[in-house]
């Protein structure tokens, strides 16, 4: 199936999309770490089935040096070994942020207390707004039906810079 619409293509969308390129550059040039930065964005792009981003961001975390392993484990990763408390953390909060529906209380205290552990305001900030960034880029992309698999690393970076 090919994608419904261009969202590079159009002077409105391209307009939007500049401004929200912008927007993550704020989150990439954050204190907040590059590697946890593509995990929450993986993760909650799973959640939201879009092929797209989680396209992008697996292979702009293999070019950063993320291993496979990890990269195959995000989907499972309360039943994996290899991340940290700290990782963990973001990866809730990705997760009951992305499923705000899912659940009465949105973000429980638990998951929100674990991200204060490890995160200084900064970060928090920037993991907060990433969150919110990354589910909207996912509701974009699967909206329009845009397609993964013919990203390649540096692309995003190269259309934003």
């Amino acid at each position: 199936m090919d994608a419904r619409f261009d969202m590079f293509a159009n002077d409105i969308a391209a307009k939007f999309n500049k401004r929200f390129a912008n927007a993550s550059l704020v989150i990439g040039q954050s204190p907040l770490p590059r590697s946890t930065q593509e995990l929450v964005s993986l993760r909650a792009s799973q959640i939201n089935g879009c092929g797209w981003c989680i396209d992008l961001h697996t292979k702009e975390a293999a070019a950063a040096g993320e291993s496979a392993v990890r990269l195959h484990l995000v989907a499972a990763w309360r039943e994996a070994t290899v991340f940290t408390e700290a990782e963990r953390a973001a990866l809730a909060l990705a997760e009951e942020g992305t499923r705000l529906a899912d659940a009465q209380q949105g973000v429980s205290d638990e998951t929100w207390s674990q991200v204060r552990e490890h995160y200084d305001d900064d970060q928090i900030a920037a993991l907060v707004c990433l969150v919110a960034l990354i589910n909207a880029a996912n509701r974009l992309a699967v909206i329009v039906h845009q397609k993964g698999g013919s990203y390649e690393p540096g692309m995003f970076a190269a259309a934003v810079g």
